[in-house]
């Protein structure tokens, strides 16, 4: 008998030690690089207390593991998971946080880049463009169960985190009618957007093409491609998610998403390197890859990388009153637009109403005609089933929810862990809700509740 326990003790023991060194522990370091990155990104861009961090961003099984320790004065985090798989991460400025893999530490320290000045402060102007709010309101809301929802959105102070909800921002006939914090948050608190980023990246696309600057429906300019199928692979394509390369879109193992995001220094060349799977354009598969593709496609067109990174802030964001939203690069100096922005609620809306407004903010025409209604038409791929459409979502994901019960027209800006920008432009609204959860929050009954406040 005694035998016998000893070799059940081994079997376990042995069982243990082949799950932690083929399971386990190739995944420790994408665990601490996912902690060590977005702990510095959430300190150091958003101003964010790690321990606010820690109860939020990095709240999730098992990103929780990780152990963080922050270096103010050099503006670098690290990360280990039981004292070990180090990861650093560091700020630059105007850039972002990066993480230190294969390019010293040194040299990525070097790389900073100065936000242009908007030439204007919101202080002194009107919403939306600005921070400062009317009084006269649009007629017919019901303003008392408006906030009233908007309110129960957000856990209430001292409770345990159930809706994990972090700000909501509704915007009525383009007025900022509600809007509501988790405790200590406001309207210039910055927010981890994930793959919002995407759509804003969208954005970017529909500008360059409605400057002739991109061909949509050309093959794009990848030499690595040009003598195989992946060469047939066009803009187009890849902000369908139709682009045909092999991925795998899951941030809880190792996959290709997750080896370009925490593995990779230069995730353009990374998603490059993928072998292709599918004729390009027949078969829709969500995919951060494609994202960065376009990304990287949208830094060939400039002839040097100053003029790529004011592009964001001079052609959109500052246009249409976005002035605290940070997007991120990579250690190569690619936007990482699948993953990567920092900005406000207030500024998460206003992009909601620039695609409300059909391209247009304040009498400036800031997306080519026609770009929305492109934005909004689905994806060809026999397989999308109408989900998606050009980096927005036309239904939710999520087999279990549905858009069902709200107006046809609806679609929507998604990330990671329950960030929307709603866009209903039947209703002439735009709602965003900020998480670090979707699981006991139902965005579609929220809608509702909102629209049953409006007039019919």
């Amino acid at each position: 008998m005694k035998k016998l326990l000893i070799r059940l003790l081994y079997i376990i023991l042995i069982g243990i030690l082949v799950f932690v060194v083929i399971y386990a522990w190739p995944r420790v370091p994408i665990i601490t690089a996912f902690a060590a990155k977005g702990m510095c990104s959430s300190v150091f861009i958003a101003g964010k207390d790690p321990d606010r961090v820690y109860a939020e961003d990095l709240s999730f099984f098992p990103i929780s593991l990780a152990k963080t320790v922050v270096n103010y004065e050099e503006k670098s985090v690290t990360a280990k998971v039981f004292g070990l798989a180090k990861r650093k991460a560091v700020f630059r400025e105007g850039l972002g946080s990066v993480l230190v893999l294969d390019i010293p530490e040194e040299q990525l320290r070097e790389a900073s880049f100065q936000i242009p000045d908007p030439g204007y402060s919101q202080d002194t102007v009107p919403w939306p463009l600005g921070d400062i709010l009317t009084e006269s309101r649009p007629e017919g809301v019901d303003y008392t169960e408006l906030q009233a929802f908007v309110s129960n959105a957000i856990d209430p102070p001292g409770a345990e985190p159930f809706k994990k909800t972090l700000a909501v921002v509704v915007v009525y006939d383009g007025e900022l009618v509600a809007e509501e914090y988790l405790n200590g948050y406001d309207y210039q608190t910055e927010f981890h957007g994930w793959s919002m980023t995407k759509s804003i990246t969208s954005a970017l696309v529909g500008i360059l093409a409605g400057k002739g600057e991109i061909d949509i429906k050309a093959p794009v300019d990848i030499p690595e491609w040009k003598d195989d199928e992946r060469g047939k692979i066009t803009m187009e394509d890849l902000l369908h998610m139709s682009s045909g390369l092999t991925w795998v879109e899951n941030y809880f193992t190792i996959s290709e998403a997750t080896i370009m995001l925490m593995q990779s220094s230069n995730m353009f060349d990374f998603v490059v390197s993928r072998p292709i799977e599918h004729t390009p354009g027949s078969h829709y598969y969500y995919s951060s890859g494609d994202a960065n593709l376009v990304s990287g496609l949208i830094r060939k067109t400039f002839e040097e990388d100053r003029g790529y990174y004011e592009f964001p802030y001079k052609y959109l964001l500052h246009r249409i009153g976005i002035l605290n939203t940070t997007i991120e690069t990579d250690a190569s100096g690619n936007f990482v637009s699948s993953s990567y922005s920092y900005g406000t609620a207030r500024d998460y809306a206003r992009f909601g109403l620039l695609y409300q407004n059909n391209g247009v903010f304040l009498n400036d025409t800031v997306l080519p005609y026609g770009w929305v209604d492109f934005t909004r038409q689905e994806a060809p791929a026999a397989n999308a089933n109408g989900e998606y459409g050009v980096n927005f979502w036309l239904d939710d994901p999520d087999p279990e929810i549905s858009y069902q019960g709200l107006p046809d027209d609806v679609y929507s800006a998604n990330g990671f862990l329950g960030q929307r920008i709603f866009i209903i432009p039947s209703k002439n609204l735009v709602v965003v809700r900020l998480g670090f959860s979707s699981k006991n929050f139902s965005h579609e009954n929220f809608l509702k509740d909102i629209i049953s406040t409006l007039p019919e």
